[in-house]
């Protein structure tokens, strides 16, 4: 089983924060010493029960409406509450929930696999990377040259449709987001042949259980057409949901030069992250990743704390003169496009 993200930030702490010249080391101790570190179980028992009873209540609206075509009006709502769902699963993987490991992966796998059918073991085999080295060219798999790219050395080997779609890749990163439910219940499976027999049985168990009760509620609830409506509705809003919350998060923010000099554990997670300000709609839309400087920080954090722990990170950033990147959320994309606007440049003149 792969470390949680939550495990390698620990890893983090020990070997960047520890030293007393270390410059995350004080602002741990004050997080520390004010609790924000301390689970909190019942916000999230909270959460995950209303999110159950939200998704029990959609599914009903399904089978009672799905005679009408009027049933595609809750595809949105189940969109918004997969998003939901998914959230909790981020945060089960981070050990935000509980520190019991057995917990969080029950957890994981049943808001994860069983209800979203996202692969939890994948997940997190692909985030521990990201947290730890993000933006980094050669081990931050979110960066890593696929349908998208972002720098100029990735688009110069860009060929045929690739290459079309680098210097286009700004128009269509929004679109291209509507895919991004099914690209990640693809990846799930296809990771299968990664994970130990074992870990292979439950997951792929869990994946295709959810496949079948999604097809069955459709297929017994509408007629076939109305299905196809129904889950392509649903699943292109989901993806366009997850893009949404995702799309501020790194892109256009510094990316380590893989030869230079390391950066500690506080420049390697605040430099290469972008804020996004807001209130409580914010936070509930984005899944309190609007807080990704201190999500990347202290992963294990609760979300409900990452508010709370801002200031104390933002006045700490700004003794040590460390830039501090937090946006509006519409600006937050107008520079993530920007971003990728400028890396298919060379593309368009040539």
């Amino acid at each position: 089983m792969p470390q949680t993200a939550a495990a390698l930030a620990e890893h983090s702490t020990v070997a960047d924060g520890g030293p007393p010249g270390s410059e995350f080391a004080p602002l741990l101790r004050t997080v520390k010493g004010r609790g924000l570190l301390k689970r909190r179980r019942g916000w999230y028992a909270r959460e995950i029960c209303v999110n159950a009873l939200a998704l029990a209540g959609a599914v009903t609206g399904i089978v009672l409406t799905g005679g009408s075509w009027a049933v595609l009006l809750l595809a949105p709502v189940l969109a918004v509450l997969s998003a939901r769902t998914a959230f909790i699963g981020h945060d089960a993987g981070h050990s935000q929930i509980t520190d019991d490991k057995a917990v969080s992966r029950l957890i994981g796998l049943a808001h994860g696999n069983l209800l979203l059918g996202m692969s939890y073991s994948w997940w997190n085999h692909k985030h521990n990377r990201h947290h730890a080295n993000p933006n980094h060219i050669d081990k931050d798999p979110d960066v890593a040259a696929d349908v998208l790219v972002f720098t100029s050395g990735q688009a110069k080997g860009r060929a045929g449709f690739r290459r079309w779609l680098t210097r286009n890749q700004a128009w269509l990163f929004f679109p291209l987001t509507l895919l991004e439910g099914v690209a990640l219940k693809v990846h799930g499976f296809r990771d299968l042949r990664r994970q130990p027999p074992a870990e292979r049985a439950v997951e792929a168990l869990l994946l295709a259980a959810h496949v079948v009760a999604y097809a069955t509620l459709l297929l017994t609830s509408m007629s076939p057409g109305k299905a196809l409506a129904f889950a392509a509705v649903h699943q292109a809003l989901f993806g366009l949901h997850l893009g949404l919350s995702f799309a501020p998060n790194h892109k256009g923010m510094e990316m380590p030069d893989p030869d230079g000099e390391r950066w500690g554990h506080l420049r390697r997670q605040v430099l290469t992250s972008r804020n996004v300000r807001g209130g409580a709609l914010t936070d509930w839309f984005l899944g309190g990743l609007n807080y990704q400087i201190e999500h990347h920080l202290f992963p294990s954090m609760p979300r409900p704390h990452l508010r709370l722990v801002q200031p104390l990170v933002r006045a700490h950033c700004g003794e040590l003169g460390i830039p501090y990147a937090e946006t509006g959320l519409v600006d937050s994309y107008r520079q993530a496009l920007r971003h990728m606007h400028e890396v298919g440049e060379p593309l368009r003149v040539e």
